[in-house]
């Protein structure tokens, strides 16, 4: 955190008046009556962050796109990965996208509603992957989209938005997100909090923050779904709509609104965090996952848990793992050798490919992790970057599908790490999100035709929990089996 950067230290505003049961039961009379297929297009794996029972597909070509309409639930992710892309492959695989949901939309007769889940400290790449969303769709179906919805907003995580200034909460202080070190990504960088500034910035002023429209606390907490309808009704040219919320509460009121200007003619895209799916999905809440959910009796295996998010957040809680003295075998992944010398890089992944390897093999719980020094290609080089990142990502692939020996339990902490363990090490192609072991952390259990079958797969993302949080899901999954029962 910035020192210098202002936290927000007033109270935050009483929750609303109205029932929260009466407000969900409203929302999902409307959403029935809508009767529309959700797609979730995630740009990496942690936005199950707070969802279960939904399916994953890691393919977007029609087949894939077919039988995620063809389930009985009534959303889907599809996972893009599309944060660790450049931005051509970025926008290319959106346009790819778009044209499979409206030949499969058509085919079924079938509606639909788009979110883009993209990160709660607003990196990826906005505004690309909507815009290409929005003239493909438009292209193709004739039918204008009328605006793009923000909603950052993402409870579990302690992302809130207030006053259209977007907060990141950090011990009992919430911190405007551009004092985080998130805005200081090298990849996405950006200098603003207030989210019609934000969207003003990545859209190189092409839209004015004076000119978006802005969903208040107020109006949601008086329950003026009427005036928020009229302000959805406003929309046009794909203008930007600012949705505040500090809880729920606040989400599916807008929700409510949102359905009612759908249901008279008006066309949206989402740009949003994890906690809308759920909203917007009906998702009900399940309590956090137990050991004895996810490992079944004893295990003669260790666990493998993969450490590649280079943020400070993450280095401090593997500071905190290696100070708990829980029983667990550190080994050290070099990353800085992508850049040297020709088969120096070969030799490290060799060694830690055994250590490993051999540590699994013999009960121990490995944590792989990599240098916590960040690898950089040097300032204003985002392309650079993003080829170097995605080097150091496959090195980490490849130790993962190396191994022959299934772990316990797999945890990937860093969410493009993850996906390309997804893909390039654990061939899922289609999974079922089981719920989360920690407030933002899922589980997917892997199943038939994947590498390693019926082993929980927990993805960590590199920006949720406070210092303890990894050290905690770590202890949780290394309980024995016996106090599950107790």
């Amino acid at each position: 955190m910035n020192p210098d950067t202002p936290l927000l230290t007033q109270t935050l505003p009483e929750h609303s008046a109205q029932d929260p049961t009466l407000i969900r039961a409203v929302l999902q009379s409307r959403l029935k009556e809508l009767d529309r297929k959700i797609i979730v297009l995630d740009d990496d794996p942690t936005g199950m962050q707070a969802v279960h029972g939904v399916s994953i597909y890691t393919d977007w070509d029609i087949p894939a796109i077919r039988q995620g309409f063809a389930e009985k639930g009534e959303m889907f992710f599809v996972l893009t990965n599309s944060r660790s892309f450049t931005r051509a492959r970025a926008e290319q695989v959106h346009r790819e996208i778009a044209r499979n949901i409206v030949a499969v939309s058509r085919e079924c007769g079938r509606k639909y509603i788009i979110i883009s889940r993209s990160d709660s400290t607003l990196r990826g790449h906005y505004p690309y992957e909507t815009e290409a969303l929005r003239q493909e769709m438009e292209q193709l179906t004739g039918q204008k989209i009328d605006g793009e919805i923000i909603v950052p907003f993402f409870s579990e995580g302690g992302r809130i938005t207030m006053d259209n200034v977007h907060y990141v909460k950090d011990g009992d202080s919430f911190v405007p997100v551009s004092g985080t070190e998130f805005a200081r990504d090298t990849l996405f960088p950006y200098t603003s909090s207030h989210l019609g500034e934000w969207c003003e910035e990545k859209t190189n002023g092409r839209y004015k923050a004076a000119d978006m429209i802005y969903i208040t606390l107020e109006s949601l907490r008086h329950f003026s779904t009427k005036q928020i309808v009229w302000q959805l009704e406003q929309a046009a040219d794909f203008n930007k709509i600012i949705v505040n919320a500090v809880d729920y509460s606040d989400l599916e009121t807008f929700l409510c609104a949102y359905s009612v200007a759908v249901g008279r003619g008006k066309t949206f895209l989402f740009r949003s965090a994890a906690s809308l799916t759920k909203a917007l999905g009906g998702i009900p809440d399940k309590p956090l996952l137990r050991r004895v959910q996810l490992i079944q009796g004893l295990h003669s295996n260790g666990g493998l848990v993969v450490v590649a998010s280079p943020s400070e957040k993450t280095t401090l809680q593997l500071e905190m793992l290696h100070l708990s003295r829980l029983p667990v075998l550190f080994i050290e992944f070099n990353q800085h050798l992508v850049e040297d010398t020709p088969g120096q890089l070969e030799k490290e992944l060799e060694r830690v490919i055994v250590l490993t390897e051999n540590g699994i093999a013999n009960g121990h719980t490995v944590v792989l992790h990599t240098r916590r020094k960040r690898v950089d290609a040097g300032q204003s080089v985002h392309e650079s970057q993003l080829v170097l990142h995605s080097k150091i990502s496959k090195a980490i692939t490849q130790i993962v599908s190396s191994i022959h020996t299934p772990p316990a339990f797999l945890l990937a902490k860093g969410g493009t790490t993850a996906s390309d363990v997804i893909s390039g090490a654990l061939n899922i192609n289609r999974v079922s999100v089981m719920g989360q072991i920690s407030p933002g952390v899922p589980v997917w259990m892997t199943g038939v035709g994947c590498r390693f079958p019926d082993m929980p797969f927990i993805i960590f993302p590199g920006n949720v929990g406070d210092e303890t949080t990894l050290r905690d899901v770590v202890a949780k999954l290394l309980e024995p089996p016996e106090r599950d029962n107790l």
